[in-house]
């Protein structure tokens, strides 16, 4: 019975992690969206951007959400990696684990301490400095100033490599990550395993499609 009920809640954990993760997601892939759009257009950009900055649904419905969503997924990785750790007690002799399972998946503690370090500098640098334009100094609202704010973020060129590589620790969680999440929910099957091939597209695109942006306002500064 003991046995049945760890059992039980050791796949509500890992389904509540992949309902996060994909959560999140879904949010990185609006923010890329948004994102590319200042390589095209200022204009368009800061139109975007001003919508989701004074948005009320947005601001005081989804960004808490949001946040609520960044802080579980990541406290649930590292409560399911201890218990995963205390599963298996007895370190065996002779273990190879690239033979049992990918290096992105043997080291998801690993790239997902990385990008939640690299999460922490992105709020530093947008969501609290957007917090204090808005309800600490109280600026008047200037529609024009995102695309400037923006390209100034990536003039240094140890903050853009600082992102680069960020993004590319979140392609290597992401490459296991986005599939885990499918299969904990169920899709371990046919139509699961043919969705892998987009999965493992998002995890290229995506965040190299992020690299792209940061070098492209880099060096057209």
């Amino acid at each position: 019975m003991a046995k049945s009920t760890l059992l039980k809640s050791s796949i509500a954990k890992k389904v509540a992690m992949a309902l996060s993760g994909l959560f999140l997601i879904m949010f990185l892939s609006l923010h890329f969206f948004i994102n590319m759009v200042s390589v095209f257009s200022a204009d368009a950009f800061n139109e975007m951007s001003h919508f989701m900055g004074y948005n009320p649904l947005i601001q005081f419905v989804m960004q808490p959400i949001l946040i609520v969503g960044v802080v579980f997924h990541f406290v649930m990785g590292f409560v399911l990696e201890l218990k995963n750790r205390s599963a298996r007690p007895i370190a065996y002799a002779k273990y190879n684990g690239a033979a049992n399972a990918s290096w992105a998946s043997r080291n998801m503690i690993i790239s997902g301490l990385v990008v939640l370090a690299f999460l922490g500098l992105h709020f530093y640098d947008f969501w609290v400095h957007e917090m204090i334009y808005k309800y600490v100094e109280v600026n008047a609202i200037e529609e024009s100033r995102y695309y400037t704010e923006l390209v100034a973020k990536f003039e240094s060129p140890i903050r853009t490599g600082l992102y680069s590589v960020a993004f590319l620790l979140l392609s290597v969680h992401l490459w296991h990550g986005f599939t885990s999440s499918l299969q904990s929910i169920g899709f371990d099957n046919k139509i699961g395993r043919s969705l892998h091939k987009i999965c493992y597209a998002f995890a290229i695109i995506v965040p190299f499609g992020f690299i792209f942006i940061a070098l492209f306002h880099h060096f057209n500064n």
